[in-house]
């Protein structure tokens, strides 16, 4: 676990149920020595992030209550704009607005980004910002997006880390399975033609005996 990461989630009250539960000794060299560092996102998580077709969000509300929100695109919808930096163009919905209200209140959010297939899970927390109106939001807007975007949605990462992945089970989108499953469509159209083949000789052969 990075350092940037254990500063902000081991809090007094984390760092107490730790010594509780025995296992301070073991967490407390995240945040007692080396270089602060995974408060900058490189070129594996770069590419991590930009391979994702959705993520979960977390906010929290004015009663104290967080909320959990999937937002989904196509693949590379969330950006990289710089090494503190990740976007993504806030599309119209169904005009709840729970998360950008919350934010405007606590600007603070958490993203869990999953890879099902390879059991990974890359964790992010940081504050967001927005830069209102569909022009701000244009060069973050997918392409052959269904609504249009309400604004731009910047996130200012100050920490992240890589989820143990224990416990992931694998799941598998249809673009992650189609190359399996054109691989086993060809094999079966083989053995098609084949039983097709050798039915046709065995029909021959019958006639020729009789």
């Amino acid at each position: 676990m990075p350092r940037a990461f254990s500063e902000l989630t081991f809090t007094p009250a984390v760092r107490a149920h730790q010594e509780k539960m025995g296992s301070a000794a073991t967490y407390a060299k995240f945040i007692e020595a080396g270089p602060r560092q995974g408060h900058q996102i490189g070129p594996t998580e770069a590419a991590f992030i930009h391979a994702r077709d959705g993520f979960y969000q977390a906010t929290v509300s004015e009663t104290g209550w967080p909320y959990v929100q999937y937002r989904g695109g196509p693949v590379g919808f969330l950006k990289v704009l710089g090494p503190q930096t990740i976007g993504y163009a806030d599309l119209s919905g169904n005009q709840q607005y729970i998360s950008r209200g919350n934010l405007d209140g606590n600007d603070r959010i958490a993203l869990i980004l999953m890879d099902y297939a390879n059991k990974s899970r890359l964790k992010i927390l940081g504050r967001m910002s927005f830069r209102e109106g569909a022009e701000a939001a244009a060069e973050l807007c997918p392409k052959g997006a269904e609504t249009a975007p309400e604004r731009a949605a910047i996130i200012n990462v100050e920490a992240l880390d890589w989820n143990c992945p224990r416990h992931i089970t694998p799941r598998y989108t249809e673009a992650e399975l189609r190359p399996h499953l054109n691989s086993l469509g060809q094999q079966l159209a083989v053995l098609q033609a084949e039983n097709q083949r050798l039915q046709r000789e065995l029909a021959e052969l019958r006639a020729a005996g009789s």
